[in-house]
Parts: C-alpha cells; sequence; structure tokens
C-alpha cells in the first residue's frame, strides 16, 4: 500500500470516527469508570464474604476457604518457594538461562523485547485489513507466543525442585566426603534448606544462580565461626552476594550447617 493510499484510507477513517463514533470524554471514560467500579465492588464482596464467613480456625474454612490453614513458621526448612502460576513461565525461563551470563537475557531482555514489540505492532501495521487469512504473519507470531508460553508454564508447574527428595542423598553424601557423626545432622539440614536450588554438592543439585560448589568448602580453611555469620548475613561478609540470610535458624542449626560445610573436603578416593 503507497503513501498516498494510506493518506487516504487514514482520512476516511477519521471521517468514520466523527459520523459515528464517541468522544473519550464523557463517553468512553464513563464506561471505564463503570466497569472499574464493577470489577473493584466484586473483589470487595468477595473479600468480605470470605472474611466474614470463616473464623480464624483453621478448621472452619468458610464458603470461600480457611482464613488459613496453619502458622508460618518462619525457621522452617522444608518449604521450597514457587511463584503464583502466572509467572511459571518465567520460573522456567530461569532454568534455561542460568545466571550470572544470561539470568538478565530471561528475566528482563525476552520479555522486555517480546512486550515493545507487542507495543509497536498497531504503529508498523495500519493496514484495515482484519481478515486472518490476509494477515499469515500475524497470525504466526500469535500461535507461536501462545504455544511458547503455555509450554514455559506448564514446564514450570511441573518443574521439581532441586531440593526435593534430598534428603535421601545425605548416606551417600556421608559415604562420599567420609563425614564425621557430628557433621551429619548439618547435612541433614543442608538437603533441607533448599540449599541444592542454587549450590551443587557433590554432583547433585542445581546452580540455576551460579552459586559456587560446596563440595570441597572445608578446603577452604574459614572456620565455623565464618561459617556461622555468612549464613546469618552473606551480604554482610560478602558484599554483594544475592544469598538469601538464614538468620531464622537457630543458632545449633546454623552450627551444625556449620560444621558439615567445614567437614566437606571433597570426595574421597
Amino acid at each position: 500500500m503507497g503513501n498516498k493510499e494510506q493518506k487516504e484510507q487514514f482520512k476516511l477513517y477519521k471521517e468514520d470516527v466523527e459520523r459515528r463514533g464517541k468522544a473519550f470524554f464523557p463517553h468512553a471514560m464513563f464506561h471505564d469508570t463503570v466497569m472499574s467500579l464493577v470489577v473493584v465492588s466484586v473483589i470487595v464482596g468477595l473479600a468480605a464474604i470470605w472474611y466474614f464467613t470463616s473464623s480464624e480456625t483453621p478448621d472452619d474454612s468458610g464458603i470461600l476457604g480457611p482464613r488459613y490453614k496453619e502458622e508460618a513458621d518462619p525457621g522452617t526448612v522444608s518449604f521450597a518457594p514457587r511463584p503464583d502460576w502466572y509467572f511459571f513461565f518465567l520460573f522456567y525461563l530461569l532454568r534455561i538461562f542460568k545466571w550470572p551470563e544470561s539470568v538478565i537475557l530471561a528475566t528482563i531482555g525476552i520479555p522486555t523485547i517480546l512486550l515493545v514489540l507487542l507495543l509497536s505492532v498497531p504503529f508498523i501495521d495500519r493496514r484495515r485489513e482484519r481478515r486472518l487469512i490476509r494477515r499469515p504473519v500475524a497470525v504466526v507470531a500469535a500461535l507461536l507466543v501462545i504455544a511458547s508460553m503455555g509450554i514455559l508454564t506448564y514446564k514450570g508447574a511441573v518443574a521439581k525442585e532441586a531440593a526435593s527428595g534430598a534428603e535421601e542423598r545425605v548416606p551417600a553424601w556421608i559415604a562420599a566426603q567420609n563425614l564425621p557423626a557430628e557433621a551429619e545432622p548439618g547435612a541433614l539440614l543442608f538437603a533441607q534448606s533448599g540449599c541444592l536450588n542454587c549450590h551443587v554438592y557433590t554432583g547433585d543439585g542445581a546452580a540455576n544462580l551460579g552459586a559456587p560448589e560446596l563440595t570441597e568448602e572445608g578446603q577452604r580453611g574459614r572456620g565455623i565461626q565464618y561459617q556461622i555469620d555468612h549464613l546469618k548475613c552473606p551480604s554482610c561478609v560478602t558484599p554483594g552476594s544475592p544469598m538469601p540470610a538464614f538468620d531464622a535458624l537457630s543458632d545449633a542449626q546454623l552450627r551444625n550447617l556449620a560444621v558439615f560445610l567445614e567437614a566437606s573436603k571433597g570426595v574421597q578416593g
């Protein structure tokens, strides 16, 4: 379509809007306001029904479910954090693009590029054609986006955490590392605390965030107190460390982990 024809089509479009369309203010704004009030009213209504038909007793589910099932335990070592379902696609992208080389590409680069392309479509393609058969590029692109988002969401939903079932590997670690008896509680705590979500130990785990391997951590000779201080506040000991703090663990648990790490001096041949 030539530039002259585009101008003619745009002129016809503007004339059609002026003849049959409605101004944004107040017509469209009024419709948007009413719809927004309806949505907010539904949300408030559902929240009120949930609150007033349930109680603080976990067994009282009410109409829309209980207020809570059990109190949160900040010292838990078995909780595996997962995102809401609509972030599963991004969750799985992080498993494909591993840090530090390409985590920015997965979390910011790809979604931002796709969003910019989506927002630019109305400015790039200004044709009035709406028949799908006449827009093969747009149709194929839409199908690919839908398919990729669906596949990534499914893969993220069924993905198993690296720490899941890690307790079963503790005897193998003890045998491979020839760990002393006092290091065994720390080995079990290491498996339960989700450390293998980022670290690798004797070949187990997934270095999703590029964290260092801990198989030979004891060879560094850092000492028990260093390990305890690092577990309590990683960024305090190592500025810029992305590792989360384990300050919710008790002093005894922190010491058990430190003993285990210091006893890990590599697989014994």
